[in-house]
């Protein structure tokens, strides 16, 4: 075959063209740290590489969702932590106020301290996060949860929670609403509530009571009708929901402090209750804690004067069940610490297995797109020496000529 001097300078020029783009391709992977510079330099690796940085793209936003859930969480576990503290100094007041050496004045400076303690719980209802969103108004971030008024306070937002994606199968909820925290207690002792009727004449008071037997327990409403007749005092037991008489019905003897038990319910009533005083036992229902300090401070600001058997055993009542009333308010902020608590340890793992992602990821990719560079060195040697031995080569080659032999 014969081979044109044209033939022979494109041929090398092409070649060392070629080498040229080896070279050049070398040294940008070299340059970038990146052995995959273009997709066409291996599509498969390349797509593999565009998956993962997806996958860490993600993951990195999870990982800015569980931050932003944390601090809200904390947030909102500090508010609680304050009201618990508001709580517990108001049941302390109120066991202050039972001391029987208080006079009315004392009992109505501790209702004005009481009344700045129920703005402080109102406040601290209303909390905010650092974005201006009310902490306690389930999805109405916007909307301002706790309004008081004349009705007392009310609720305005739902009953929604904020989740937050925190995992790709997984949401965490940042906020709880205000209505199970503040509003949705139970009164009297959680089953039902034992009250002593306004119109009582004598002095008799009423304990919270418990169910001994919670399969006997129907939720009916009860009322326990007292007589005396010729000193004798006895008491009747009505079945206000059914009408059908309870198996302590009529002429039960009775004794101060002695327990009174019927179908799996039992309470005491101490003291001495007047003819047809009467106490109604009900199935427990929901009452906030706004209401729980508007009904203590009412209780104090009305204490009796001294000697007055039936308002001092009035306001003993009051005071017995605003402790009781507390007590399920320190339980039922307690139980939601307790859960948001546990949404934080989750948090803290979650992070923990996505900074173990996010670090698996990298590794992963720096395998598939990151330059070996004593692999690269080499090469890169190898192709200079190959290029300029083409140089030299294709410099000696073009110098030959017939006309060099025919002098």
């Amino acid at each position: 075959m014969r081979i044109s001097t044209a033939t022979l300078f494109s041929e090398s020029v092409t070649t060392m063209n070629q080498l040229q783009v080896n070279l050049a391709k070398t040294q940008s992977q070299i340059s970038t740290g990146r052995r995959i510079v273009n997709p066409a330099d291996d599509p498969a690796a390349a797509a593999r590489a565009t998956e993962l940085n997806q996958a860490d793209a993600a993951n990195t936003q999870y990982a800015a969702n569980r931050t932003a859930v944390t601090n809200t969480l904390s947030l909102g576990e500090s508010i609680l932590g304050s009201v618990t503290l508001l709580l517990q100094d108001v049941k302390t007041m109120t066991v202050q106020a039972g001391n029987p050496g208080l006079n009315q004045s004392d009992l109505r400076g501790i209702a004005a301290d009481l009344d700045g303690r129920l703005q402080e719980l109102i406040g601290l209802a209303n909390s905010t996060d650092g974005a201006g969103n009310y902490l306690f108004s389930g999805a109405q971030g916007k909307i301002q949860p706790f309004v008081a008024g004349s009705g007392g306070v009310a609720y305005q937002g739902d009953d929604v929670q904020r989740l937050i994606q925190a995992a790709p199968s997984r949401q965490i909820a940042s906020t709880d609403s205000g209505a199970d925290i503040f509003m949705r207690i139970k009164n009297g002792n959680g089953t039902f509530q034992s009250v002593a009727n306004t119109a009582n004449t004598g002095s008799g008071i009423i304990s919270q009571g418990r169910v001994p037997d919670a399969t006997q327990y129907s939720a009916n409403s009860y009322r326990v009708t007292f007589n005396v007749v010729a000193g004798v005092t006895t008491y009747d037991v009505a079945d206000v929901t059914s009408g059908v008489p309870v198996a302590v019905s009529s002429g039960q003897p009775y004794v101060s402090g002695q327990a009174i038990s019927f179908n799996g319910i039992q309470f005491e009533i101490q003291g001495a209750p007047a003819d047809l005083d009467t106490f109604d036992i009900s199935p427990s229902s929901n009452q906030s804690m706004f209401s729980t300090l508007t009904d203590l401070i009412a209780t104090l600001n009305t204490a009796p004067a001294a000697g007055d058997a039936v308002a001092t055993a009035a306001f003993q009542q009051g005071l017995q069940q605003s402790l009781g009333k507390l007590d399920h308010d320190l339980d039922n902020v307690l139980s939601v610490r307790a859960t948001v608590g546990g949404r934080l340890r989750e948090l803290d793992s979650l992070q923990s297995t996505g900074e173990d992602l996010g670090l698996q990821y990298k590794q992963t990719l720096s395998k598939i797109q990151d330059t070996d560079y004593l692999q690269a060195i080499s090469q890169l040697n190898q192709q200079q020496l190959t290029l300029q031995a083409a140089q030299q080569s294709f410099a000696k080659i073009s110098q030959l000529s017939l006309f060099d032999f025919l002098r």
